[in-house]
């Protein structure tokens, strides 16, 4: 199960893939909160990038687990961001069920920065992994 979890069947890891589905549907349902007649668009997208969460957190923990101590320090901030994000997006989403569209909007600009933030940080440590594992780079 583990070597599912870090993609050893696929080649590379699957973190960096799942994670495309909910950063895919908060970055779209951003862009369509600028958008008139959307609110119900913006709430399936919230919804759904939050479902995708789970699977991309599981992934992500497993290759967490064979990080060296530096790396797994920046790691562990990285999911500290994502949990930041998880948390503003589920504010936004119950905003939004509540049709408080505009406290939503608030919340899920909020938790794009927290996925910036981590994004950023899960780069970091993608690099210095490649960076370490090819040395000649």
């Amino acid at each position: 199960m583990r070597d599912l979890l870090r993609g050893r069947p696929l080649g590379h890891p699957v973190h960096p893939v799942l994670v495309q589905l909910p950063i895919g549907c908060w970055l779209s349902a951003a862009v369509l909160d600028f958008v008139p007649g959307t609110q119900h668009a913006t709430t399936t997208l919230t919804a759904v990038g939050l479902a995708g969460v789970a699977p991309a957190a599981v992934a992500g923990w497993a290759d967490w687990a064979d990080l060296p101590p530096e790396q797994a320090r920046v790691g562990l901030a990285h999911a500290v961001s994502n949990v930041a994000a998880v948390a503003c997006y589920t504010a936004s989403l119950a905003a939004r069920l509540r049709g408080r569209s505009a406290r939503g909007r608030l919340w899920a600009l909020s938790g794009m920065a927290a996925v910036a933030v981590s994004g950023a940080l899960g780069g970091h440590v993608a690099y210095r992994q490649a960076v370490g594992a090819h040395p000649a780079a």
